[in-house]
């Protein structure tokens, strides 16, 4: 089975069709973003140990197919409301077993926080595109905004829980 043709050998790829798009558009930017975060997602969860954020970011990575499946039209289905609701109890329960924050805090940490750092700002470049992309194509539910806003939220208080798991000591911003 041939994998390839010239057309991508001259910087153009097929969406799920036969219409040719350049690599370099806006939606194959937005979808690369998104397969970008999954990686680091599944990069993160090779080296955490706890199971329940474990299952947390699964239940993300399958989100992120979803995802990139309405960006491109193959789905009628989108982030539901139960989903972005589901995600702000999860933050909620967090928050609760953390200490609160007073000022910002260095994305640091165990490798598999930090790591979750990552995934935290490739979450909101994610959201930088489909902000983009929508403002370009009304068809991006407002609700896929809605989820990745609240996912950096949610990165966040799993890099600080398993800092605290761990003990280790949050280094807090010094100008």
């Amino acid at each position: 089975m041939k994998t390839y043709e010239e057309e991508y050998d001259k910087g153009m790829t097929k969406l799920f069709g036969n219409d040719f798009i350049s690599k370099s558009s806006l939606i194959m930017e937005t979808l690369g973003t998104v397969d970008e975060l999954n990686s680091s997602l599944g990069l993160a969860r090779s080296k955490i140990k706890d199971k329940e954020v474990n299952k947390i970011l699964q239940k993300i990575q399958s989100d992120l197919f979803l995802v990139g499946s309405h960006i491109v039209n193959t789905t009628n289905k989108s982030i539901s409301d139960k989903d972005i609701i589901h995600m702000e109890e999860q933050m909620i329960l967090l928050d609760e077993k953390l200490p609160a924050l007073k000022t910002f805090i260095l994305p640091s940490g165990i490798e598999s926080a930090s790591l979750l750092h990552v995934s935290r700002s490739l979450s909101r470049k994610l959201e930088r595109r489909v902000v983009a992309l929508r403002a370009k194509n009304n068809n991006i539910s407002i609700n896929t905004l809605k989820y990745l806003n609240r996912l950096s939220d949610l990165l966040f208080y799993l890099s600080r829980l398993l800092n605290k798991k761990a003990g280790f000591k949050e280094e807090v911003w010094k100008r």
